[in-house]
């Protein structure tokens, strides 16, 4: 009898920070949600590149707290990819995993493996993180498929760029020679890792070929990673396997937080792969970019003829190679050269290009500052609309909502701040306490703390309400959902609730 196939399983890995992109890029809202030469965010676009090759029930996202809102939100504005899920329901088949903490790659797909594993013994799992760009999508897919016939001859498979510039920021692989060819598609031993190289090293490597930049995108059985965790990472391993323990009993979630207080912080690479023999490179001419930073967003974007990237309002004057983007400001510049501006409402970046990769520097000293200029941006995006922070000081905070037709935000109260309503367009339809009433243009409501309160569009324009919030503590956080059609008052469910029919 023929061996049945290994089931494909696709794992997105959706926690990373951006913080190179900064300051479009938060930590509250990174990089794989901003939208680079598209409508979709580059998330988004990873979830719709996977679709075709894997069944969205066996797709997991794994993510963090701060960002979970924003996948769901994400996920369901392509809620029509997902056969049988209605507009009305508001749910798609993709499991969303939400770590306790952020531990690198090692830990989120270890766990990940975890899980596969369970539903499969023999999965095959393909590792995407959420915020490259794959331009051909088509060789990704022909490449993705061959990478499985390789991955179940127990081998770990990384997809390895071919270099085209003397890039420093990407860590590379040097590869010996063809071990399996098939239909247009190679596979290479990996000789040996390298960490990301001084620009004189990075030149050798172009010149001298047989070396390939890391791209993060991974295929493997999810048994032959695990035996590699164990054999590489024991600490790792045995945290794992007290997880496994867990799950399912009423422990579980205790569990799983008690274990990641402890889990090193450590990529998948450092960890396992540049250490295993079981490494195979398949090179991929697949339109590859991690929009790792402004330079790459440079690249990326369309240029006028003296190599001048412009985007939002702004006049360009004799500048060369300069790129300027702004969210909403009037920007003039005049007799830039390779210098990259960025303008938001609340940061502007003046940098050179060649130093882009030193933009999360500033982030860093952000953080240790107190500043939480690195965490959210000024305009951020809800399931029912958008929110605009206008003003902010450590007692109050005033913002502009959005709501789109048909839309409606949470019934919820606050601990700490109370909200004063004042809608200057469309009809808004209030829940304040126990009454229910319709609130017009340039007419306000007050909301105590504590009080039950929920803002509703039921016209066919959208609605908008500026809302000045005041009290001692005025995190996004500061919210108790009663109901919400968006599924996000629900208690997170453990990982057996997630992952039904777990053996």
């Amino acid at each position: 009898m023929a061996r049945k196939p290994n089931s494909l399983f696709g794992v997105v890995l959706a926690g990373g920070g951006g913080a190179r992109l900064w300051p479009v890029s938060r930590e509250h809202f990174p990089k794989q949600f901003l939208s680079v030469g598209g409508k979709w965010s580059l998330f988004q676009r990873t979830l719709m590149r996977l679709l075709p090759a894997v069944s969205a029930g066996q797709c997991l996202v794994v993510t963090n707290r701060q960002i979970d809102l924003e996948i769901k939100s994400q996920i369901l504005a392509l809620r029509s990819l997902f056969p049988g899920v209605s507009r009305h329901r508001d749910r798609t088949p993709i499991r969303i995993l939400k770590e306790p903490r952020g531990r690198n790659t090692a830990a989120a797909v270890g766990i990940a493996a975890l899980l596969v594993r369970r539903l499969d013994p023999d999965g095959i799992m393909a590792v995407l993180p959420a915020d490259h760009l794959i331009l051909k999508e088509a060789r990704f897919l022909r490449l993705l498929a061959f990478s499985q016939q390789v991955a179940r001859e127990n081998k770990m498979v990384t997809f390895g760029i071919t270099p085209d510039r003397p890039e420093t920021g990407y860590g590379y692989i040097q590869i010996g020679p063809a071990t399996v060819r098939r239909a247009g598609c190679a596979a290479h031993a990996a000789r040996r890792f390298v960490e990301k190289p001084d620009l004189k090293r990075a030149r050798h490597y172009l010149a001298r070929g047989g070396y390939v930049w890391n791209s993060g995108i991974f295929v493997w059985k999810a048994a032959v990673i695990l035996d590699e965790i164990r054999r590489w990472m024991p600490p790792l391993h045995s945290a794992l396997r007290e997880i496994d323990r867990a799950i399912g009993t009423d422990q579980e979630e205790e569990v799983v937080r008690r274990v990641y207080d402890r889990i090193e912080s450590i990529s998948i690479d450092y960890g396992v792969l540049e250490r295993s023999d079981r490494v195979a490179v398949v090179p991929a001419d697949i339109g590859w970019s991690d929009v790792g930073d402004w330079a790459a967003v440079y690249r990326l974007s369309p240029r006028d003829r003296h190599g001048n990237v412009r985007e939002g309002p702004a006049i360009m004057i004799d500048n060369e190679n300069a790129m300027v983007i702004s969210k909403k400001r009037f920007v003039a510049a005049v007799g830039l050269k390779d210098l990259m501006v960025i303008d938001t409402p609340d940061a502007l970046l003046v940098c050179r290009k060649d130093r882009t990769q030193d933009v999360k520097k500033i982030v860093g000293q952000l953080k240790s500052s107190g500043s939480t200029l690195h965490l959210m941006p000024t305009l951020v995006r809800r399931p029912w609309g958008t929110y605009e922070v206008l003003q902010i000081a450590p007692t109050f905070q005033v913002k502009r909502l959005v709501v789109s037709p048909g839309a409606s935000i949470s019934l919820q109260y606050h601990q700490r701040r109370s909200e004063h309503w004042v809608v200057v367009s469309g009809r808004a339809r209030v829940t304040r306490g126990k009454k229910g009433f319709i609130l017009r243009k340039n007419e306000s409501t007050f909301i105590p703390p504590k009080m039950a309160h929920a803002l509703a569009n039921g016209s066919a324009e959208p609605l908008e309400v500026i809302e000045v919030q005041s009290g001692r503590y005025l995190g996004e956080d500061d919210i108790v959902r009663f109901h919400d059609r968006y599924g996000r008052c629900d208690p997170d469910p453990p990982i057996s609730a997630k992952f039904g029919g777990l053996p």
